[in-house]
């Protein structure tokens, strides 16, 4: 398990995410929410003292256990199902801050449950979703997260629990006496290639590997965002989309754990911007009602690249988190089917209105949820003047 002193630098660390990732400035008594689950209780103690010193006022929230979750599925009612709490909405307009510490006892304990009843209830918990959103576009709100390490984690990842928390600790620099300086190091390199990627007038991307050929389309309005504090650790570059112009197959060659649900080797076929043909090793029928959650949740909402020269994670972790963050050989790509990201629209966020989301081609959905290839793959850009360029080849971006 990790040391005090790495647990006093995952802190540091997760406060720095925070700040970075909120447009706006933090100031005394902003509220905090530090949402944890029970195996990361003693990083929720050091971060609620060290809110406190900042001047902040954390409000500090267990989350139910696995039994809990599994028991809440089992038994609620469509009334239960989407009840929402009293004074939950007052809350979330007045947060100015989320940190999540995600620590989960069991990654398949919902695989039994009908996966409508899980959409129902995401469905459901949408519209507070929203308003940390529009609070996020104006400046006032910023969040961000990170994993911490369990023996289920460590299992479905076939490593040995040491090895897990290793790689946890070496991928977001809790070995080094300042890792918020090796973080800012990281900031600052991939503020190059985001705006080398933000000069260029593409048009769409062709992603091509063993068994991904797919064209996305850039979109009007739209910038390249990354590295920006949301994510601890996050080695990520990506961008929303225009949904309406993906064509073409993407195949996920690493497994999924999501919502208590394991699902292998997803194959996703797009014509005219929506999935209209799905397949799977494990957990077709999951990822067919996950994709038939809301109108938008078989569009493309998010296409991401990592470049294998930031990121140390080299090896599967059974997280989302740190999947999607893949160096290893070859780097990864990932595209998320549903919700778009407003902040990679290239004017001010704040004036990026529901029509004006509709008019661009942003995606709007309850589901976002992250589908990772780490094959050897190629990316070539295809600008408006109608010249190609390879933008990203061998797990590394051509900059």
């Amino acid at each position: 398990m990790f040391t005090e002193k790495q647990l006093e630098r995952y802190a540091d660390v997760l406060l720095w995410g925070l700040q970075k990732a909120r447009t706006g400035k933090f100031r005394n008594n902003d509220i905090i929410l530090v949402r944890y689950n029970l195996a990361a209780l003693r990083l929720a103690e050091i971060l609620q003292a060290k809110l406190l010193d900042k001047g902040f006022n954390p409000l500090v929230r267990l989350l139910p256990t696995s039994v809990m979750e599994q028991t809440f599925f089992d038994k609620a009612n469509k009334n239960q199902l989407i009840f929402e709490p009293p004074g939950e909405k007052v809350l979330y307009k007045n947060l100015n801050g989320s940190i999540f510490l995600y620590a989960p006892e069991s990654l398949t304990h919902l695989q039994h449950i009908d996966p409508s009843k899980i959409a129902k209830a995401a469905i459901a918990r949408k519209p507070l979703r929203d308003i940390l959103s529009k609070r996020e576009e104006q400046g006032t709100f910023g969040w961000t997260l990170c994993s911490f390490p369990t023996a289920q984690m460590a299992k479905h990842a076939r490593l040995s629990f040491k090895h897990y928390v290793d790689q946890i600790a070496r991928a977001c620099y809790l070995n080094k006496p300042n890792p918020v300086q090796a973080w800012e190091e990281i900031y600052r390199s991939a503020q190059s290639i985001k705006r080398w990627l933000n000069k260029l007038r593409i048009k769409y991307y062709h992603v091509e590997s063993k068994d991904i050929d797919l064209k996305i389309a850039h979109g009007e309005k739209r910038r390249w965002i990354g590295i920006s504090g949301h994510n601890i650790p996050s080695f990520e570059l990506f961008i929303s989309p225009d949904w309406r112009q993906t064509e073409g197959v993407y195949v996920a060659n690493q497994p999924s754990y999501r919502s208590g649900n394991y699902v292998k080797g997803v194959r996703l076929e797009f014509k005219k911007g929506s999935v209209v043909k799905v397949g799977a090793e494990a957990g077709r029928d999951f990822v067919k009602k996950q994709l038939s959650m809301d109108k938008g949740a078989n569009r493309l909402g998010e296409f991401s690249l990592t470049d294998t020269r930031f990121s140390k994670i080299d090896t599967f972790m059974a997280d989302t988190l740190y999947d999607e963050n893949f160096g290893g050989r070859f780097g990864n790509c990932h595209i998320a089917v549903g919700s778009s990201y407003s902040d990679t629209f290239s004017g001010n966020p704040a004036k990026l209105t529901k029509s004006l989301k509709q008019r661009l081609g942003f995606n709007d959905s309850a589901l976002h949820w992250d589908l990772i290839n780490t094959e050897d793959k190629t990316v070539t850009a295809h600008m408006a003047n109608g010249k190609k360029m390879v933008i990203y080849e061998k797990g590394k971006f051509k900059h």
